[in-house]
């Protein structure tokens, strides 16, 4: 056998911005996951459903992680650099110094979360107007959205952070832009949490119709008139001092971002599913759903034309596959919620001990004690007398009311670790109830699902898998490479360094 020479393995990074931590990785270019960290960041809860965090710590952890999943690589092998964080908006002024989106001031505050739900009349106002583009966004506005929260902004905090704003930013195009300095929108942030359309851009007149006009003067600079398509590449590439900060090589290929969810749907969706004997098989991958599990939840599908489903966002073009149209179901809490229930529970802390002395987490003790108490019947009808009603933050698909709260029916006396594993269990199972109800509205207006493909944190717990496969009755792809968020983060590096030719 000759030997060839190896030309030295290619490297890209992905950085995602969850809601409670950053993490990076080093990705190569077979789409192996070499290295990752985490760091968590801080957020602010002045008041029932305010949220907030602070740009500056959401950078700071950025580059700290970076930093640690590079060490040791050759510069020449870091070819790209690609972001995907949470919708949350971020304030800054003329010096892109942060702005305070709180009552008090507190200027480093400057980040409005995705789950902040102060701008509720705000939202409502907002969809009583029956605009034209609300129809992209299955024909309610969502509180979570960027719109409402902007003229919350405006009628509360007209001095303080109104007058003096100069850029609202997308928390994924805050990123790409504190990396290269410019100034540039990713089309899958603004047409899916802004109105932006793929066809038409901004429409002036619903931003006048809702009492935002100043932001269509100076061709919409405050809210982004250069729009590029996730992957593509970013002005030069890393400045020299973001490339200080993070440790990578100035001037590297910089992509246009993407919401974590939809960095997750791009890192799992396209799986090689070949010899699995799975439905999808042979199939388009307009026959799969992603869905992102986290500390709430998406569901991401895609199709050759636009599909309007009632009650789930979108349709958007290419905002997660390029020239596909994406729909986005979601459920507003799911790991928070279940994190919620088990942590209030008055058996808590037992459960805490027991599963410190077994030396795992309490998620994998609580599977294992449902296991144990199940007796001859699978482990889903322990609940037959237990039922959860899931919407403790609201409804995001398909009922859009985020007015709704959660409620449990089925309660005794009981206070014992029996008692929460069966709370839990039942949470689970009212969490998968509320994805076949998404996804049986999503069918009902014209998709044809076969396949589900699950990442994010609750993907790594076997209990979850299992009974959205049995609520919904359809097949549970999990794919080998666990970290699909960074994987997707790191597709965009990849795209937009050249070494391919498209994300596809």
């Amino acid at each position: 056998m000759h030997s060839e020479k190896q030309s030295p393995v290619k490297y890209y990074v992905g950085i995602d911005v969850g809601t409670a931590s950053v993490r990076a990785a080093l990705v190569d270019e077979h789409g192996t996951v070499v290295a990752h960290a985490d760091q968590p960041i801080q957020i602010w809860e002045p008041q029932p459903d305010h949220y907030e965090q602070s740009s500056a710590d959401i950078w700071a952890a950025c580059c700290s992680v970076t930093k640690k999943v590079v060490h040791g690589v050759g510069a020449g092998q870091i070819r790209g650099l690609g972001f995907d964080a949470t919708c949350s908006l971020v304030v800054v002024d003329k010096q892109f110094q942060p702005l305070a989106v709180n009552c008090e001031g507190k200027n480093y505050r400057n980040v409005i979360m995705w789950m902040d739900h102060r701008a509720a009349s705000q939202v409502e106002r907002i969809n009583a107007t029956q605009h034209r583009v609300l129809s992209y966004v299955g024909g309610v506005m969502s509180v979570e959205m960027q719109p409402p929260k902007l003229l919350w902004l405006k009628e509360n905090l007209q001095e303080l952070c109104w007058e003096k704003a100069a850029y609202f930013f997308d928390l994924p195009d805050f990123l790409s832009w504190k990396a290269t300095g410019v100034t540039a929108r990713s089309l899958c942030t603004v047409v899916c949490k802004w109105t932006y359309t793929s066809d038409g851009g901004w429409d002036d007149s619903f931003w006048k119709m809702i009492g935002l006009e100043d932001l269509v003067k100076d061709k919409y600079e405050k809210i982004g008139n250069h729009v590029l398509s996730p992957g593509e590449p970013v002005g030069k590439g890393l400045t020299p001092e973001a490339a200080k900060d993070l440790g990578l090589p100035e001037g590297i290929a910089v992509a246009a971002s993407l919401i974590d969810a939809h960095a997750g749907g791009l890192g799992v969706i396209g799986a090689d599913v070949k010899g699995h004997n799975l439905p999808c098989e042979n199939q388009p991958i307009t026959s799969r759903v992603a869905m992102i599990c986290g500390t709430s939840s998406c569901h991401m599908g895609v199709s050759k034309t636009p599909v309007f489903v009632p009650g789930v966002w979108g349709p958007y073009f290419s905002a997660m596959v390029p020239g596909l149209w994406l729909n986005e179901g979601g459920q507003s809490a799911t790991g928070k919620l279940i994190d919620h229930v088990v942590r209030g529970h008055v058996a808590f802390l037992e459960l805490q001990s027991k599963a410190a002395a077994s030396a795992c987490s309490i998620y994998t003790y609580l599977n294992s004690h449902l296991d144990m108490i199940k007796k001859s019947l699978p482990v889903g009808f322990l609940t037959v007398d237990l039922h959860v009603w899931p919407d403790f933050h609201g409804n995001r698909s398909p009922l859009t009311d985020l007015t709704l709260k959660g409620m449990v029916v089925g309660l005794t006396l009981s206070r014992g670790l029996d008692e929460l594993a069966l709370i839990y269990l039942a949470t689970i199972q009212a969490i998968a109830l509320g994805t076949r109800h998404i996804l049986e509205t999503m069918e009902a207006a014209g998709h044809r699902i076969n396949t589900l493909f699950l990442c994010g944190g609750l993907s790594k717990n076997p209990l979850f898998v299992q009974m959205h496969a049995d609520i919904t009755g359809k097949p549970v792809v999990l794919s080998k490479e666990v970290e699909s968020v960074l994987v997707g983060a790191a597709i965009l590096g990849a795209c937009a360094s050249g070494d391919f030719a498209s994300i596809q």
